[in-house]
């Protein structure tokens, strides 16, 4: 028998265990407002009952296309407590791959969430013939007769449906299928990684267990919870009566970080990203002495990165003005997040070394890991109890790390997916002969057992003279910056790489400002010579340690930043290369049309 639990009995022993008065906290409009495990567990039971009556039998497919909420969650634990198959949708999916999706996995029922949702799903159904019912949650007031409300369903329920709930949940295999989660993929059509219960519970107890989760944790589910990253993470929540509070839309994080006073948040490199370039625009924009103590404390904070990232020896001067220093600015910082933060987890692409040394040096804990859709998703982790700061932490207990010939990371263990759904021919190439995973990513592993990530295996350039270059830690490099909110590094079988660079065009103005220059729209800036002149500064800074081969000769400023919703990133916020790559083809072309400049110069 195996080792790990179902994903319901794991939740349903927490929820015994620690009877959580608040495990779900979400906004309405009052405000803030909480729901206890036990309320949790007799929607779920009264979901899980309507499920059974509609004819949802173990194995059966089951949509979920909805954001971070409450139902998320209730849908997800009714549909695996049945023993049927959860199939998660992006919550801001094209028509078109919600159809594939829900298509392509047979679902026989979908469940919703929000009115924008529930009217997609309603316009699509004529093209989901396999679909026989709707079940929805805070729609509109106008959708049609036969789909069922969820607040109806969810309404009556008493202690025999919970009963009952328990006893099907304990007949579901460890091994049985939970879900089918398509991956979001920059090209190509999407395939639907099989996960099961032992993959998904496994991963969340063992990765969980070095954060010393406990209900006075609060936990803030941002990802999207269509990603496996976020939902595993919930799961270990759930599993240790830890509260989970909803974000249902990234651009309200700063909001509910201020709000719920979370003391956890798992997000993508973006997301501190953005988080480092606010407190660093922030900063420069007070002027005065406020502007002087600021800039003194973050020369103090790059002194101490040392001692607070990396535990070494710094002069007692040092640790003195640190002190100091946190008094007056690196406090602020941390209550700017919420002032209660003590895991701050990076994963879903790799996170630049000198941002997470910012981050530990004001106090902001980051712990990096790394993993995949296949994996449930983590394979390795910094934790309090093993961490090094620039890379992804050591093997999770019971998973096997190992770095092939080429370069190649392979894993194995109880998180590894069942395989591709319906595509035996694609589940059997990334399997080596005696049952490695190939990751497709590239890396190493130090003398102390910890992960280096070097790059996507697929996303290394090579240039026309033979060297490969890795992309992403120059982007994260030049991310850096005050000044570059995105970088995208080009150049695959040219004579060497470039960069399109997203400007930060507030810092841009400050700064202009400061030096009596005057800028008057980001038109304007992106083809401005003192912007462009400053931008060729920062670059030549940011990328002196690198091979010459490494550093990008070039660069064009884009007006316009990569995201989910003009298309140029995926829903987990990574760059869709080949999608920027043919947007901006003509101004790549632009910048190779004379080869000759050595020192990076911009391309209007």
């Amino acid at each position: 028998m195996d080792k790990y639990p179902s994903v319901p009995k794991s939740f349903l022993d927490g929820v015994d265990r620690y009877r959580n008065p608040r495990t779900q906290i979400y906004r309405d409009a009052k405000g803030w407002r909480s729901i206890s495990a036990k309320e949790m567990l007799r929607r779920i039971a009264a979901l899980a009952k309507a499920l059974v009556e509609l004819g949802v039998h173990p194995g059966d497919r089951v949509g979920i296309f909805a954001p971070n909420c409450p139902e998320w969650h209730v849908a997800d634990f009714a549909i695996q407590g049945i023993g049927a198959v959860t199939v998660p949708v992006y919550f801001h999916e094209s028509p078109e791959r919600l159809t594939y999706i829900l298509n392509d996995s047979g679902a026989k029922i979908a469940i919703t969430a929000g009115v924008a949702q529930a009217e997609l799903l309603t316009k699509c159904r004529k093209d989901l013939p396999h679909l026989e019912q709707l079940i929805c949650a805070r729609g509109p007031a106008d959708l049609p007769a036969e789909v069922l409300q969820y607040e109806t369903l969810t309404a009556v329920a008493g202690e025999n449906e919970v009963a009952a709930y328990r006893k099907r949940v304990a007949e579901v295999a460890p091994d049985q299928l939970a879900t089918i989660i398509y991956t979001s993929g920059t090209t190509g059509e999407p395939k639907g990684v099989m996960l099961s219960h032992s993959n998904l519970s496994s991963n969340a107890n063992d990765f969980g267990g070095d954060f010393s989760l406990s209900p006075s944790d609060v936990g803030l589910s941002l990802l999207p919870l269509a990603h496996v990253y976020e939902r595993t993470i919930d799961y270990g929540n759930f599993f240790h009566g830890v509260s989970v509070a909803y974000v249902e839309q990234m651009e309200t994080a700063a909001e509910a970080l201020l709000d719920v006073r979370p003391t956890m948040v798992a997000a993508v490199p973006r997301f501190y990203e953005k988080i480092y370039a606010n407190i660093i625009e922030t900063g420069h924009r007070v002027g005065g002495t406020r502007e002087k103590i600021f800039n003194w404390a973050m020369r103090v904070a790059a002194q101490s990165v040392p001692w607070r990232a990396y535990g070494k020896h710094v002069p007692a001067g040092t640790r003195l003005q640190w002190h100091l220093a946190d008094i007056l600015v690196y406090s602020k910082i941390r209550r700017g997040v919420g002032g209660r933060i003590r895991v701050f987890s990076a994963g879903g692409a790799p996170l630049a070394a000198e941002l997470a040394e910012f981050f530990w040096s004001v106090n902001l804990p980051v712990y990096q890991g790394y993993g995949l859709t296949e994996t449930s998703p983590v394979v390795t982790a910094n934790s309090p109890k093993a961490n090094r700061v620039g890379t992804v932490g050591r093997p999770i207990p019971h998973v096997q790390v190992k770095i092939a010939d080429d370069g190649e990371i392979l894993v194995k263990g109880p998180c590894v997916m069942q395989g591709y759904y319906r595509k035996p021919d694609e589940t059997r190439a990334v399997f080596t002969a005696d049952g490695w995973f190939c990751t497709g990513d590239v890396g190493r592993i130090d003398d102390g057992g910890f992960l280096i990530i070097t790059d996507r295996k697929k996303e290394l350039l090579k240039t026309a003279g033979g060297k490969f270059v890795a992309p992403a830690p120059i982007e994260n490099a030049l991310k850096t910056s005050r000044y570059i909110s995105n970088a995208i590094v080009v150049g695959d079988r040219r004579k060497f790489v470039s960069v399109l660079i997203v400007p930060n065009f507030g810092a841009l103005e400050t700064a202009a400002q400061k030096s009596g220059h005057e800028l008057t729209s980001p038109a304007q800036a992106s083809s401005d010579p003192w912007v462009r002149d400053l931008l060729a500064a920062e670059m030549e800074r940011l990328t002196a340690p690198l091979a010459q081969y490494e550093k990008p000769k070039r660069f064009a400023i884009v007006e316009q930043d990569f995201t989910f919703a003009n298309g140029l990133l995926t829903y987990t916020l990574k760059l869709k290369r080949r999608a920027i790559e043919q947007q901006y083809r003509d101004v790549i072309e632009r910048m190779y049309a004379d080869v000759e400049e050595p020192r990076p110069q911009a391309i209007g």
